[in-house]
């Protein structure tokens, strides 16, 4: 696959997105209505996690709304990294929604923590801890040239 290049501030904005969601559904709690955001989030990380961060509802809107409004990005980076923690994201937002599901609060909690965590240090530090991952796992599982 082609090493797509995206504008950084582009995964930076979803992030605030997913904080929101997230948020959101730790102030409902453990029961239909956070088990509910929790599975609008999830849906939201599908595209995400598949394709890229390019491809999310979040991508679209800093595309078309917000990038118009900012200067050119200085650099890009590619979609790989943003697209593990993509998948990172919808690992955990299925893990809290499936024990939303089964009854298990603490579970729900956490999990849906571990996304809040991680979205707001993304989006407010812009420290991506997906794409530190990734880079880590790629460092170690790729042989020098």
């Amino acid at each position: 696959m082609k090493d797509i290049q995206i504008d950084p501030r582009g995964p930076r904005f979803g992030a605030f997105f997913q904080l929101a969601f997230s948020v959101a559904a730790l102030l409902a709690g453990a029961n239909a209505a956070g088990i509910a955001i929790m599975a609008v989030l999830l849906v939201l990380f599908l595209p995400g996690a598949i394709v890229g961060p390019q491809a999310t509802l979040q991508g679209w809107v800093f595309r078309t709304v917000v990038r118009p409004r900012l200067a050119p990005p200085t650099e890009t980076e590619s979609f790989r990294p943003p697209r593990f923690a993509q998948q990172m994201g919808l690992g955990f937002a299925i893990l809290a929604v499936a024990s939303g599901l089964a009854g298990l609060d603490v579970a729900f909690y956490v999990f849906t923590a571990f996304v809040t965590f991680a979205s707001f240090l993304n989006g407010v530090f812009n420290l991506c801890l997906g794409c530190e991952i990734y880079l880590l796992v790629k460092r170690a599982t790729t042989r020098p040239a």
